[in-house]
């Protein structure tokens, strides 16, 4: 969890490579959404980390969103 709330970059957050495709995307988002999720995760930091891992997905996973992510970043 310290780890993502000290990331800014979507990348970062969720660990997948600049070239990674929507299935590894998808992949490591429900990984960390289980994992953090605030219903599963009583820590206090739970649900500002689950936003971040909420955020990166929706914007790599939209083809047009990251392609603006890619050139203009955060």
């Amino acid at each position: 969890m310290k780890r993502i709330l000290s990331k800014k970059d979507y990348y970062e957050i969720l660990d997948v490579p600049k070239n990674a495709d929507e299935g590894e995307i998808k992949k490591a988002y429900r990984k960390l959404a289980l994992k953090l999720h605030p219903d599963k995760n009583p820590h206090p930091k739970a649900t500002d980390a689950f936003k971040k891992v909420s955020a990166s997905f929706v914007c790599l996973s939209d083809k047009e969103k990251r392609n603006v992510y890619d050139q203009v970043g955060h």
